[in-house]
């Protein structure tokens, strides 16, 4: 922490408040006001800001709702690099939106590789809803970017990006079946070796922007691991990286998954307000490009959000958009490999987690019920998912010992994955047992999820 003999009078700060005539009791009240926007309880006041230009730096998120403060004030993009504040870098190591496509290759590989090499502050970073605000944003008012393109380094073809992507498919089915614990290292060092090199390689034109989409895909899919095995800061980092090289590549469709993958961690930890608006940003991001089976995609997460904050009339109307929008699909094949999930078993689980947390029990386990009837093997986890829902249905509708059974023949069909998700799935089940511990049902449920449930050493 800077002491008060180091500090220095912050003058970009001053110039700044000075050119977007801001007083200080007004600047304090508006990054309050962008503060309580994202769910966070500042109190700054005039002495706050005082003290700021004085050379003190607040702490945590606020330096970027700072420059997201002036930089909608004065109508172009600034940093907190911008305002002087370049020493709070470690708190947002990696939530920075680039502004072109060089600096996204930057940001992303010098992430790759400080996970590569276990640095514990990416690992201890932590997950910031007010960090949301400003990615989601800057991607919905880009303009897009012009093709990357590099004239050095070695030439990168068609080729090789295919070759990234069916790099990804294998560690995609990999994850879905064996969870984000079994694979993760060995993704990112692919992606710090053989990808990075290619993202500083000669390519231009189409080259480009597939190389950058299949980057972002890889850059996703590693911070969804991260997000399953409960690493949940480093996870927002990757997704925030992934985003702006979707951006970069063109392609507003990917863009949009990646806010939906956002959308379901802020699902995960609870934060369903800022889960719905991230949904609706990908939503207004793609109007006219989106297929039917990603407008599907989105309505449905935004429906999970509308669950978790209770609200039934937004859920269901959600609910009958993405049918609506999946009722109008192709065939699976018609669509990026990314979206191809998205499939009847996928609606089907995504009506019995909203209507789990609406505790709408009769339907919660009609709509599992027909979910795990479709769901392939190979998606393991989103069968423990679903089963452990059909579970909680049938508890609340009185049915202990089916209940039980289910949730424990589930858990035991999943034992070889590696998923903290998964974990919480099962143990939130079994805390919702604790009035009927004594019963046989329970006792036996627990002895056949205790090496499940044990703490990893």
């Amino acid at each position: 922490m800077t002491t008060r003999a180091e500090r220095r009078p912050n003058h970009r700060l001053a110039s700044l408040v000075e050119e977007a005539g801001f007083s200080h009791a007004g600047l304090a009240r508006r990054v309050d006001q962008l503060g309580a926007e994202q769910g966070l309880d500042l109190r700054y006041d005039k002495t706050s800001v005082a003290r700021w230009l004085r050379g003190q730096h607040p702490r945590g998120i606020v330096p970027i709702l700072l420059a997201e403060v002036f930089t909608q004030r004065l109508s172009r993009k600034l940093s907190a690099e911008d305002l002087g504040m370049a020493g709070c870098r470690p708190d947002y190591a990696g939530l920075e939106y680039a502004t072109g496509p060089a600096e996204a290759v930057d940001i992303v590989s010098g992430m790759w590789q400080a996970d590569s090499a276990h640095r514990p502050a990416l690992v201890e970073a932590a997950f910031t809803p007010g960090a949301l605000v400003v990615p989601s944003r800057d991607w919905l008012i880009g303009a897009g970017d012009e093709q990357p393109a590099r004239a050095e380094g070695g030439r990168v073809s068609l080729g090789d990006v295919s070759a990234v992507r069916a790099v990804g498919e294998a560690f995609r089915r990999l994850d879905n079946t064996y969870g984000g614990g079994h694979a993760r290292q060995a993704l990112v060092r692919y992606l710090d070796t053989e990808v990075a090199t290619m993202l500083r390689g000669s390519y231009a034109g189409e080259v480009g922007c597939e190389l950058f989409g299949a980057a972002a895909l890889l850059t996703r899919l590693v911070g969804w691991m991260a997000y399953d095995i409960g690493i949940h800061g480093m996870a927002q980092r990757y997704f925030v990286q992934a985003l702006r090289l979707a951006q970069a590549s063109g392609d507003r469709e990917l863009g949009a998954y990646v806010l939906a993958t956002m959308s379901r961690q802020a699902i995960y930890l609870g934060h369903g307000r800022e889960a719905v608006q991230l949904a609706r940003v990908a939503q207004q991001g793609t109007t006219a490009a989106a297929s039917p089976r990603v407008r599907f995609m989105l309505h449905a997460v935004e429906a999970r959000g509308h669950g978790l904050l209770a609200d039934s009339r937004s859920c269901m109307a959600s609910l009958v958009r993405a049918e609506q929008a999946f009722g109008q699909a192709g065939p699976p094949g018609e669509d990026p490999e990314w979206v191809r999930h998205m499939d009847e078993a996928q609606l089907h689980d995504e009506h019995a987690h909203c209507f789990r947390d609406l505790e709408d029990h009769r339907r919660a386990k009609e709509f599992a019920e027909r979910s795990l009837k479709l769901r392939e093997e190979e998606y393991a986890r989103s069968r423990l998912f679903c089963g452990t829902v059909l579970a909680t249905a049938l508890l609340g509708l009185g049915e202990l010992d089916q209940a039980c059974e289910v949730s424990a023949a589930a858990t035991e069909q999943a034992g070889g994955l590696r998923s903290a998700r998964a974990v919480d799935y099962v143990r939130e089940f079994s805390l919702r047992l604790s009035p009927y511990r004594d019963s046989p049902a329970v006792r036996d449920f627990t002895e056949r999820t205790r090496e499940f449930l044990r703490p990893a050493r």
